[in-house]
């Protein structure tokens, strides 16, 4: 396993140990699952864990979330945020990268669906 550290950059980021399995060289050579630990509120160890799909779903299925899925997540979290007191320029700029990002990934799945190898490891 491996550790992830680019998220600390606050007291609460910090406190919270986020860890990768290696990357797989098999399946796109990039991590599949992520665990993610914290001290809850009222001071447990808590724990949870993001298992993203591990290899081509025309051959082995539906098994995890997408980059997408994930994406769609933080906009929405980010749309919550804008919607009420913590409403800020960062998270403005945040979540306008954030769609931009699901909008480039979505002209790859266009892409790679005209080419006829969307759920497969063909690049």
């Amino acid at each position: 396993m491996r550790e992830i550290k680019t998220h600390e950059t606050s007291l609460a980021n910090q406190s919270i140990a986020i860890s990768a399995d290696d990357w797989d060289e098999k399946y796109g050579n990039t991590s599949h699952a992520y665990a993610i630990t914290f001290v809850d509120k009222e001071g447990r160890d808590a724990y949870c864990s993001i298992e993203f799909q591990r290899g081509p779903i025309k051959e082995v299925g539906v098994n995890g979330i997408t980059n997408e899925a994930l994406l769609a997540i933080l906009i929405d979290r980010l749309d919550g945020f804008q919607s009420g007191p913590f409403r800020c320029d960062e998270n403005d700029v945040a979540r306008e990268h954030l769609l931009d990002a699901m909008a480039v990934l979505k002209l790859r799945t266009k892409a790679r669906l005209a080419r006829g190898v969307e759920g497969t490891n063909v690049v």
